[in-house]
């Protein structure tokens, strides 16, 4: 019987220069403390890993699993969310997004691209060398500035796009492929790839590659009004990666899905710690395992208003609340009768 993994942690948003967030040791300690089986490692954190020698050196891979292991938790997936963003930058984005990569790439678009494509080539192979079936990524964006088409899209404009996001990311995927690692990606506003139709645009543009999955987090479909439990029916043969997130969506008459450009504190949609949004766990949880989803279940802690401790420390409980033990047997098993084809063709009436 499949069953969920969990809970797990998303370590990106509480790295930083101070302990017990300065080192893989003390994180996964203080993961393991708070009740997390897991951690999913952001790989641009450097003061965590070398991705490049997660790749390349065994003896380091071994080290690497070591520490977690040996601090109560256990390395769930790779992330290269912002790595993944520069496979594809819009022009009108280059000064924003140059601080995700080395200072020595930046000012050069073109190196950049090139350093973020042998990230997720490092990736692939790390993911391999640590045992791992998923990553964690984000899509890049080409198209996301002609979102709300005003002035008028050209004709063709969109599968040129696609067309070039599918080109740039296929050599990445057969890396992936050769890895025998599931790329992931985070649907997520501001990536090409941001809800249900434009992942199906790029799956088709890459043949139906079939390294191309999902990450699936509910808290980006309450911001957008997407039906996220719809989307499970939909794709779930594709989600092969959960990030637990809360979130809410309360418009007024000033402001809707858009925001007005306000802090996330004052937006309609903002996101909120688990159990203080509006996302329906119960039943996110109840349809994953109704379609054997058997991959981990990792909060990704983002809060406009909550401390990270706080909701780091709330977070493990509620994950382990809403995680189901799948029935090995029917309900009804007490009441069988027993059967066979002799016996269903008798109460069916045929003999």
């Amino acid at each position: 019987m499949k069953q969920m993994k969990g809970p797990a942690i998303f370590l990106a948003q509480f790295v930083g220069n101070e302990a017990p967030f300065n080192s893989l040791a003390s994180m996964c300690k203080w993961a393991a403390d708070l009740g997390y089986k897991g951690v999913q490692i952001p790989t641009w954190a450097t003061q965590l890993v070398d991705l490049q020698k997660l790749a390349e050196s065994k003896d380091y891979v071994d080290e690497f699993k070591g520490i977690a292991q040996s601090n109560g938790v256990e390395i769930t997936e790779l992330s290269t969310h912002l790595q993944g963003q520069l496979v594809a930058v819009h022009p009108a984005y280059d000064s924003m997004f140059d601080g995700f990569a080395p200072a020595e790439y930046r000012n050069n678009p073109k190196a950049r691209t090139e350093w973020a494509v042998q990230q997720l080539k490092y990736a692939a192979k790390a993911s391999q060398n640590l045992g791992l079936n998923a990553h964690a990524t984000f899509s890049g964006a080409l198209l996301w500035h002609t979102v709300y088409p005003w002035p008028q899209r050209p004709a063709g404009l969109v599968e040129t796009g696609f067309k070039e996001l599918a080109e740039r990311w296929m050599p990445i995927l057969n890396a992936f492929d050769e890895a025998g690692v599931d790329v992931c990606y985070e649907i997520h506003p501001g990536e090409d790839l941001h809800d249900g139709v434009t992942f199906e645009r790029f799956l088709a543009a890459t043949g139906n590659h079939k390294r191309v999955n999902l990450l699936y987090d509910p808290s980006h479909f309450v911001l957008q009004q997407l039906d996220y439990l719809q989307y499970i029916d939909i794709y779930h043969q594709h989600i092969k990666m959960f990030h637990v997130k809360d979130a809410e969506f309360n418009p007024t008459g000033r402001s809707g899905v858009y925001g007005g450009y306000q802090d996330w504190v004052d937006r309609p949609g903002r996101f909120r710690s688990l159990g203080d949004g509006q996302v329906d766990f119960k039943s996110i949880f109840s349809k994953l395992s109704q379609y054997n989803y058997e991959g981990w279940a990792v909060l990704e802690w983002e809060c406009a208003l909550k401390h990270p401790e706080d909701g780091a420390r709330e977070g493990a409980p509620f994950i382990q609340s809403h995680m189901i033990r799948r029935t090995e047997r029917a309900f009804d098993d007490f009441a069988g009768t027993g059967s066979d084809e002799a016996y269903n063709r008798k109460v069916l009436g045929l003999d």
